[in-house]
């Protein structure tokens, strides 16, 4: 009783500490697979911003000071001020404060003064004319420069300007025009007999251009590209300050509106038809020029008031005659937001989410929420012809060295390089790995096989980064004279190993059996040697000869990319690094393959190539290929390789000797670096979602393949 007793109590403990054990493992195991759907929610929670249409809220209505008129808002919620046309002949800035409105600062001058506002890259000008056409700049203060309760005459305000305009053509003056840009100003003066044009130099205020047009002559001044666009009905005219014509242009229609947006890369032209047409900048031959981009449907009788580009993203905020606001994306012009409007609009500003829509008594702010869907497929994934392209590419060009500039965030280069790179390198890796697997399972000794096998799985834990350190500094440097003779070497090394093995068993048979291990295992070493130095030596010398180069940088000149940073040595390198995992999972796919199969294709008198040719290489077949799978994958989300590997240009270009950018690399350089909950970051959350269901996908159905190749071999 007393042993059995001890027995019952030590099946409880050991029972009660299974128990335990179980309840801890479980719960650990529910943590990982929590983690993993915390983390795939993750990412997927940012990128789905990017499917959600934005939004646009009426925030805050402010009045203007009694008597006045809004000339310009800037970002008030930030603590930038509005330029207000006072009673009096006066212009006042104004700031909030706590909520309401409050003059800080006033320029007076005499009646016979004309004041008025215009913008240069987001920052805005008080232009003040004397009855003389004395002409003053005066910027406004920014949120760093506090207003003073002061006559802002008396401010000494930084990069002040003053030139003069002809005495008698503004004293005949019906309207003005004036456009700041970086190192020109271009004043437009109409009179009843004439219109006049002033080029002013920024850096030498003294040096002035003047051209003469007829008094009725539509223009929109371009001075950040040195030109005028001449609308004469549906012909767009494009001259320089010389007055010499650059080229010409003819719309669908007659122009009904026309403007230009910060830089005055982009020109919208509106139509008769009711559309509103983009103009794109471009270099030909040294000459800028414009070519339509893209056509916005507007609705009947429609036509656009006032346009503004947001600084940092691919938006444009647009208010037309029907009371209405629009968000429109500035890549591809599909209009994301349609907004109606309780007044109809004079100007439109926009700052970060903030849209100021004002009028002659009010200012509206309205805030976009959803940023993110501002990009649209369209824009992420189609062709689009950019500012400075001459025709539509697919770019990826997220960082620019000032504000104002297109973002170009097309994932399709990104696409191709992760593509190219994978697929070349499982070009490089199946004929190794499969070689290796396939001599090691089948035809290798048991002796040969533990040792070979046990050395290649071995390469498999060498860190990646390692592999693309010594790619890149050993490799590269050697690639413009040995590139070609690696990679012939490495895809036809296992015809030349096929070749070995024939000749190896006629050449052991003919020797004594003490010599046929050593010749099995010299033969192989030596052909190999043999057949690099025929590789290194003479098959470069065959190619430049029957291509009638002089060297390798030949097969590069299109695409203006170093050899040592071209696809092929990323190829090399990578398919070298995948080639371990390919083997491993293909020598156990052959190895499985039961033998009772192998001894009845023997017994019917095949021989042992028909063997694995027709029976073990069909029934492991679905094991191979699930091994390759395995193998691209693994490519296709290698991070550390391609990072140091390839110049890290995003191409969208299968040229095998130009560069490319990989989605994971593209992740490493730039997440890092992107503002978070931006749309850069957004997008980029979106391309880690693109990787992630692509690598998913393909390992499962690896492992789907593996687990039906297992149950075949298992019925065998």
């Amino acid at each position: 009783m007393n042993v059995a007793s001890q027995q019952v109590s030590f099946l409880k403990k050991r029972l009660r500490r299974d128990r335990i054990a179980r309840s801890v493992i479980s719960v650990f195991g529910y943590i990982v697979l929590l983690t993993m759907v915390m983390i795939i929610w993750h990412l997927f929670s940012q990128a789905m911003n990017i499917a959600a249409s934005p939004g646009v809220k009426p925030r805050q209505e402010t009045p203007v000071l009694a008597g006045g008129e809004f000339l310009y808002v800037g970002d008030m919620a930030n603590g930038q001020a509005a330029v207000i046309a006072g009673p009096g002949c006066s212009v006042s800035l104004a700031r909030l404060n706590n909520g309401i409105l409050s003059s800080r600062q006033t320029l007076r001058r005499p009646c016979s003064h004309t004041l008025d506002v215009v913008t240069s890259y987001g920052l805005p000008y008080v232009v003040d004319i004397s009855a003389s056409g004395q002409v003053r700049l005066l910027p406004v203060p920014t949120v760093s420069q506090p207003l003073r309760q002061s006559n802002f005459i008396d401010t000494p305000l930084a990069n002040e300007m003053s030139f003069a305009l002809p005495q008698d053509i503004w004293a005949q003056q019906t309207g003005w025009q004036m456009a700041v840009g970086e190192q020109w100003i271009i004043m437009l003066v109409n009179t009843p007999d004439e219109t006049l044009v002033q080029w002013i130099n920024r850096n030498n205020p003294t040096h002035i251009v003047r051209q003469q047009y007829s008094a009725d002559q539509p223009m929109v001044l371009l001075p950040d590209t040195r030109q005028i666009m001449l609308i004469n009905n549906n012909v767009l005219t494009f001259v320089d300050s010389s007055n010499q014509r650059l080229h010409q242009l003819t719309v669908a229609q007659n122009v009904s509106w026309a403007d230009t947006i910060v830089k005055n890369r982009s020109v919208f032209v509106a139509l008769a038809n009711n559309t509103l047409v983009r103009l794109s900048l471009y270099n030909q031959a040294g000459i800028l020029r414009y070519q339509p981009a893209y056509t916005i449907q507007l609705e009947p009788n429609e036509v656009p008031v006032a346009l503004y580009a947001h600084a940092s993203v691919n938006g444009i905020a647009a208010i037309t005659s029907q009371q209405q606001l629009l968000l429109i994306n500035r890549i591809s012009g599909e209009v994301v937001e349609r907004q109606q409007l309780p007044v109809q609009p004079t100007g439109v500003s926009w700052f970060d989410s903030r849209v100021y829509v004002y009028g002659a008594d009010a200012y509206i702010r309205h805030e976009v929420r959803n940023m993110a869907g501002l990009s649209t497929t369209n824009s992420l994934l189609m062709p689009h012809l950019y500012e400075g392209y001459p025709a539509p590419d697919q770019i990826w060009q997220t960082s620019s060295a000032s504000d104002y500039q297109e973002i170009k965030m097309s994932l399709v280069p990104l696409l191709i390089g992760s593509l190219k790179a994978s697929s070349l390198a499982l070009l490089i890796a199946i004929p190794l790995a499969l070689g290796a697997a396939v001599y090691t399972a089948y035809f290798a000794r048991p002796r040969v096989r533990d040792s070979i096998k046990p050395t290649i799985e071995m390469l498999e834990a060498v860190p990646s980064v390692l592999i693309g350190f010594i790619a890149a500094i050993w490799l590269a440097p050697l690639a413009e004279r040995f590139l070609f003779s690696i990679a012939v070497f490495m895809v036809t090394l296992p015809v030349i190993l096929l070749f070995i093995a024939l000749v190896q068993h006629r050449v052991a048979q003919n020797v004594s059996s003490e010599l046929q291990n050593f010749a099995e295992a010299v033969l192989p070493v030596l052909g190999i040697v043999v057949y690099g130095y025929i590789c290194v030596v003479w098959a470069p010398d065959w190619l430049l000869a029957a291509l009638d180069a002089d060297d390798f940088t030949f097969f590069a000149h299109t695409t203006e990319v170093p050899v040592g940073k071209t696809t092929i040595l990323v190829a090399i390198a990578l398919g070298l690094a995948i080639s371990p995992s390919i083997y491993s999972l293909a020598e156990d796919a052959i190895s499985g393959v039961p033998h009772s199969l192998r001894q009845a294709s023997y017994a019917l008198g095949a021989t042992r190539l028909q063997t694995l040719r027709r029976v073990v290489l069909k029934v492991a077949f679905p094991g191979i290929v699930a091994a390759m799978m395995l193998g691209f994958g693994r490519a296709f989300g290698e991070t550390m390789i391609v990072l140091m590997v390839t110049g890290n240009t995003p191409i969208a270009d299968w040229d095998l000797f130009a560069g490319l950018r990989a989605l994971t690399a593209n992740l490493a350089i730039e997440l890092p670096e992107a503002e978070v909950h931006s749309i850069h970051y957004q997008v980029l959350f979106l391309t880690a979602c693109v990787l992630f269901s692509f690598t998913f996908i393909v390992n499962t159905l690896a492992e789907l393949l593996r687990q039906r190749s297992r149950r075949v071999k298992s019925h065998g």
